[in-house]
């Protein structure tokens, strides 16, 4: 019976090398979908008559609304029908409202769009958990999830530039619509050919209101689930805050319109490092310690960049060397606030990776929101967003350790 289970386990033949490539495709799914239009933002804009520039930071934040909002069914679902049937009707969602928003004629139908993409793309966050979850746990799930997102990292790396190129070959902003549906295709045909299921019929949950009521009970009241899931919530606000001003920043203030692709892939590729650093040192040093001393030192930075900032010697250069250095914080804090969270609702890991996902991504669209509308023509609304950050999740984190930092333990 045993050996059976372990089988079971195993997604499909994928070796392991296949099996990271392929949890990190899922993500750049979502990461494509956030990222590859972003040198386009303007262009939108002026086309579909928005007035404001503040404005067109809801072509990111509508997306991420309906991402986060998405990840609430999937969990359930693949609880009860197994994770590859979800995903795959899913994918095909994300390539029919990737076209529908390649046709929009209006600001509002395009919105329409960008949240039906995150509806669709939602499953994808969850599902990549959930099939991980299913084969590791603790450190060694950690491990895996940093090697898949050191490898997604490199898609905020290349996919502005990328839609650059597109921009510049293809014309429209709307064929970046286009990429994005055959990028989800793609995904699409290699889980239908390559993922097995990673679910096997004998866990699998039922549909009712009983279980679902046990699974929201288990994942809410523990204070490692909950707690964590709300750290993560904030750190991947300031990832969003990032990105939907960072048109604005470099091009706006900086005047770096030419070079904005690559100034964003430098900032981008900080959190690359971050996540190769932490897949070869959870296991030594575990999760707390990376993660915890990465929020002292995000507070730390924040500190000096304000002080910075209301000097009057802020500058690009400045500002580069200030936000690479904190993306390299929240780099060390996703993965891992991830893994803590997962590691004591193991048992209901699609339902428990579909609440915290909700938790995670609609805290951070808040988060990220406030931050990204205060954007005054200046680089001192997100510095002092980041130091809030910083400490609102050192506050989190103190409550849910009980006061100690730094300290190994494995939650009940």
């Amino acid at each position: 019976m045993t050996a059976r289970s372990d089988i079971h386990k195993i997604p499909g033949p994928m070796l392991p090398g296949e099996f990271v490539g392929f949890i990190a495709a899922l993500m750049a799914v979502n990461a494509l979908g956030v990222d590859l239009m972003l040198p386009a933002l303007a262009d939108i804009g002026e086309q579909l008559g928005v007035t404001t520039a503040n404005h067109r930071q809801w072509i990111i934040t509508a997306y991420m609304l309906g991402f986060g909002t998405g990840q609430l069914v999937y969990g359930p679902l693949a609880d009860r029908f197994g994770r590859r049937p979800v995903l795959l009707v899913t994918l095909l969602g994300f390539v029919a409202a990737s076209i529908f928003a390649a046709s929009s004629q209006t600001f509002a139908a395009l919105l329409g769009a960008r949240v039906l993409q995150g509806l669709m793309s939602a499953s994808t966050r969850v599902l990549a958990v959930a099939i991980v979850r299913d084969r590791f746990n603790g450190r060694q799930m950690a491990r895996t999830l940093s090697v898949a997102q050191m490898i997604f990292f490199l898609v905020p790396i290349m996919a502005p530039t990328l839609g650059q190129v597109l921009l510049v070959t293809l014309g429209p902003w709307r064929y970046i619509f286009y990429a994005l549906a055959a990028f989800a295709a793609f995904v699409s045909a290699w889980s239908f050919v390559r993922l097995g299921e990673s679910l096997p019929a004998e866990r699998r949950r039922a549909l009712s209101l009983p279980t679902l009521a046990h699974a929201y009970r288990l994942t809410l009241t523990n204070r490692f689930s909950l707690g964590y899931a709300v750290a993560a919530s904030m750190t991947f606000g300031a990832i969003i805050a990032f990105v939907s001003s960072a048109q604005q920043i470099f091009v706006d203030e900086f005047g770096e319109g030419d070079r904005f692709t690559y100034l964003f892939a430098a900032c981008a590729f900080s959190m690359g490092v971050a996540s190769f650093a932490n897949s070869r040192l959870v296991e030594r040093l575990g999760t707390r310690l990376i993660s915890q001393a990465a929020v002292l030192a995000l507070i730390a930075l924040s500190v000096a960049h304000i002080t910075v900032i209301l000097s009057g010697t802020e500058t690009l250069w400045s500002y580069m060397a200030f936000q690479a250095l904190s993306m390299t914080c929240i780099g060390l804090c996703g993965s891992n606030f991830g893994a803590m969270a997962m590691e004591p609702v193991g048992q209901i890991a699609g339902t428990a990776s579909s609440i915290q996902g909700f938790i995670t991504s609609v805290g951070a669209v808040i988060v990220g929101s406030l931050i990204g509308q205060s954007y005054n023509g200046t680089t001192l609304p997100l510095a002092i967003g980041y130091l809030g950050i910083g400490v609102a999740v050192l506050a989190v984190v103190l409550v849910v350790e009980e006061g100690r930092l730094f300290y190994a333990r494995q939650p009940a």
